[in-house]
C-alpha cells in the first residue's frame, strides 16, 4: 500500500481538493479492504482544520489503482454536486500521458465499441450493437526503440477506454499485463498518468488548469 502525503495535494481551498494520485493508491475503498485516498483526505482536513465530527470528503471521479496523476474531490456537497454535473456535461477537459509498447500513427482518433465484463474487471471492443461509443485521440511526444511517449484526450469515459483502446490497435501501455503488456512493471504500476485537467471552479467560476507531471522514475524514462 502507497500511503499520501500532503505534498500530492496540488490545489486547496474551501470547495476542492486536487491530488496528484500515486500508482498503488486507492481512490475509494474497494474489497482489499486497503486504505484508499479519501478516507487518508478525510483525516488530514480534520487534522488541518481541527473540524469536530465527520469530514465531507466527496468523490468527483476516479483513477484505477495502478495509474497515477490528477483525481479531483469536493469538500462540500455542493461542490460535488456542481462538479459532477460539469462531468456529466463533459465540461471537464481530461489529458493523459502514456508510454506504450511499439510505435503507432503520429496522431489518430479512436472510435470503437466497448463492453465491460464484470467478473474479469475488463473491457473489450465490440460490434457497435453490442457496446458503447469509445472516442479518444492521441498525439505521439516522443519515440523510442521500443516504446512511444503519447498524449491522449478522452472524448468519451468508459471503463479501462484508454487500457483497452491502444490494446486492440496493438499498443498496449507499458506494465499493463491485463490488456497484452509483455512485462509487468516492478512496482505494480501501469505507465498511464492523468497529466492535465482543466474545469471550471464550481462556486467563484473561474476556469482551472492544473498539471502533474508524469512520474520521476526509472519505468517512465527510456
Amino acid at each position: 500500500m502507497v500511503p499520501f502525503h500532503p505534498k500530492q495535494i496540488l490545489f486547496e481551498d474551501n470547495h476542492l481538493l486536487v491530488v496528484n494520485k500515486l500508482s498503488g493508491q486507492l481512490v475509494q475503498g474497494d474489497k482489499t479492504g486497503d486504505i484508499c485516498l479519501t478516507e487518508e483526505l478525510k483525516v488530514y482536513l480534520k487534522n488541518k482544520y481541527q473540524k469536530p465530527g465527520n469530514v465531507f470528503c466527496g468523490v468527483i471521479h476516479r483513477l484505477d489503482r495502478p495509474t497515477s496523476g490528477l483525481v479531483i474531490f469536493a469538500r462540500t456537497s455542493k461542490a460535488l454536486e456542481r462538479m459532477n454535473q460539469q462531468f456529466r456535461d463533459k465540461l471537464v477537459r481530461k489529458t493523459y500521458t502514456a508510454l506504450v509498447q511499439g510505435n503507432p500513427k503520429e496522431t489518430e482518433v479512436l472510435v470503437h465499441f466497448l463492453r465491460k465484463n464484470e467478473s474479469q474487471n475488463k473491457s473489450y471492443v465490440v460490434d457497435a450493437t453490442q457496446g458503447k461509443e469509445a472516442k479518444l485521440r492521441y498525439r505521439i511526444l516522443q519515440y523510442y526503440d521500443t516504446y512511444s511517449l503519447i498524449e491522449i484526450e478522452l472524448e468519451t469515459g468508459r471503463h479501462h477506454q484508454i487500457r483497452s483502446q491502444m490494446s486492440h490497435i496493438g499498443h498496449p501501455l507499458r506494465g499493463d499485463l491485463k490488456y497484452g503488456a509483455k512485462r509487468s512493471n516492478e512496482d505494480g504500476s501501469i505507465c498511464l498518468h492523468a497529466s492535465s485537467i482543466e474545469f471550471q471552479h464550481p462556486v467563484n467560476k473561474t476556469v482551472l488548469k492544473i498539471e502533474a507531471p508524469i512520474p520521476k522514475n526509472k519505468i517512465w524514462l527510456q
